[in-house]
């Protein structure tokens, strides 16, 4: 006796609450799609970048109007007043922050006091600097934290990895600008083995200037005159600054890498693939260290905020004239609407990193969909 099945084709279960979901679908019903999770990452951006203008705003305005707070005690009360009066700050905070938010949306951070220029201009003069000293020490820092901190995985709980993990410490807990007196002591007092401060000698900036290089980054410009002693000294002035500043995340990377290697050596796939035989070195170089990248890519996007808050310091204690150097001048001026207008720029900087290495992040692990 035979039956039919009406309503499916035949070797085709017909749909039901009990029916598998494809993988396809589960991962549209999870939003765990590449295009989504970026798109939500990407329009994250516009409200963190919000609350971080308000918030510098209203700090900034705590203090009572920039005019006063940069020119009072220089200025008799009636200029005062004029110029106050003339900058819009006698208006309404609320009239105030809405005229803010509009110029910033045009792409007007304001004009600085002390020197009354604007400071999108400001930020493209000096940022180069800062942006080549950041380089530098993320270089540093990757260098020196990422091998030492897969040699301290590989020796585990031996003396190597304990001098490691004390100098990943020590490297972290000294505070940057002492790090900078330090390393200015030894190697250009005492061994005289480098210069003590300065971007570049006064005859390589010459030299600069003359070939007319005009990217304001001193190593392109160096290779660009084509003179290989002024590539040097470049390079010789940036030494002591990008150790300094680049020893500090290098110390947090170490430890970082560490910690992750050991806890990927301890995984399910890795166990199996030592019990079939394969060596150390091999499951660390082909099992371990790819899983383990993933929380450094995105620690190195945090890291963009530690390097651009410590290269304040770090410039101003190598007189490196970069933002950092500029922002103290500003500060110690008073200069409020300056101060304002670099520190929104620098959280914009830091926004688009993050979400940079949010990309580079979801793309080395496809498990990264949230």
């Amino acid at each position: 006796m035979t039956s039919t099945t009406t309503g499916a084709p035949i070797g085709v279960a017909p749909p039901g609450p009990t029916t598998p979901a494809t993988p396809a679908a589960k991962s549209r019903r999870s939003g765990g799609h590449l295009g989504s999770y970026l798109l939500v990452r990407f329009l994250l951006i516009f409200p963190t970048i919000f609350i971080l203008v308000t918030t510098v705003f209203v700090l900034m305005r705590a203090t009572g109007d920039p005019i006063t707070a940069s020119l009072g005690g220089r200025l008799t009360h009636d200029q005062l007043q004029e110029r106050i009066h003339e900058a819009g700050y006698d208006r309404p905070i609320l009239v105030q922050y809405f005229e803010y938010l509009g110029n910033v949306f045009r792409g007007d951070f304001g004009t600085t006091i002390s020197d009354n220029r604007p400071v999108t201009e400001v930020v493209l003069t000096y940022g180069t600097a800062t942006l080549e000293l950041a380089f530098y020490a993320m270089l540093v820092a990757l260098l020196v934290g990422i091998p030492l901190g897969r040699i301290a995985a590989a020796r585990r709980d031996k003396g190597v990895d304990a001098s490691l993990r004390i100098s990943g410490i020590l490297a972290y807990a000294t505070p940057v600008f002492f790090a900078g007196i330090l390393l200015k002591l030894i190697f250009s007092v005492w061994l005289g083995w480098l210069p003590v401060a300065g971007r570049a000698s006064t005859d390589a900036q010459i030299e600069l200037q003359r070939n007319g290089a005009g990217t304001g980054i001193f190593l392109i410009d160096a290779i660009s005159t084509g003179d290989v002693s002024v590539v040097l000294d470049v390079l010789e002035h940036a030494i002591l600054p990008a150790l300094a500043l680049g020893l500090l995340t290098g110390g947090i990377f170490l430890r970082l890498v560490r910690t992750n290697v050991i806890g990927t050596l301890s995984t399910g796939y890795v166990e199996a693939a030592r019990s079939r035989g394969v060596n150390e070195r091999r499951l660390l170089r082909q099992h371990a260290w790819r899983p383990a990248l993933v929380p450094i890519i995105t620690v190195i996007g945090l890291q963009v905020a530690l390097l651009l808050s410590g290269a304040v310091l770090t410039e101003k204690t190598f007189e490196w004239k970069g933002l950092g150097f500029q922002l103290v001048q500003y500060l110690l001026a008073r200069d409020f609407v300056a101060v304002q207008g670099i520190v929104v720029l620098l959280a914009v900087v830091v926004a688009l990193t993050n979400f940079v290495v949010d990309v580079i992040a979801a793309l080395v692990d496809p498990r990264i969909r949230y």
